[in-house]
């Protein structure tokens, strides 16, 4: 997993504790650095100098929050392995009511995420006013790269009779 622009590390600390293995990208990564480790790559990169896209490919999946910066959309998406998940969610037009972010250049506009992640899968799409865990204008999308596969049956269940 890569949770990019990770701040202070919430998402990796979670990506963590449910058995990920995850590479956490800031510029400022002294925060990060505690969770360094076997199953943790931190790695300081300024995603807004130099190459646009330094990260790879083949991530299973990729966690973006509060963060934008628009040149990394094809970027992102196409790092995705097949049936891979992005989960993205920043600030959007609106909240410059509620503090910051305020300037336009660094708030989404309407359904940009579904238009910048169009060739993806969208699994969910929510746009609009958040009170928690602070009032927040949002858009967040959560998408799969390729179709949805079938999910198996649960246990017990694969040989269970077919209604006639």
């Amino acid at each position: 997993m890569l949770d990019l622009a990770a701040g202070g590390g919430r998402h990796t600390r979670m990506l963590l504790d449910m058995g990920f293995i995850v590479d956490a990208v800031d510029r400022e990564v002294s925060s990060l650095e505690p969770l360094a480790g076997p199953r943790c790559r931190v790695r300081a990169i300024d995603l807004e100098n130099g190459d646009p896209w330094q990260l790879g490919d083949g991530w299973d999946g990729i966690v973006v929050t509060n963060y934008l910066h628009r040149p990394l959309f094809p970027g992102i998406a196409g790092a995705l392995a097949d049936g891979s998940v992005l989960i993205y969610e920043t600030f959007a037009l609106g909240n410059e009511r509620f503090g910051r972010p305020h300037n336009p250049d660094f708030l989404l506009r309407p359904d940009e995420l579904l238009d910048a992640f169009k060739a993806l899968l969208v699994v969910a799409f929510e746009q609009g006013e958040i009170t928690e865990p602070r009032l927040a204008f949002i858009q967040r999308i959560a998408t799969v790269n390729g179709p949805l596969g079938r999910l198996p049956p649960p246990d017990g269940l694969d040989n269970a009779p077919s209604a006639a």
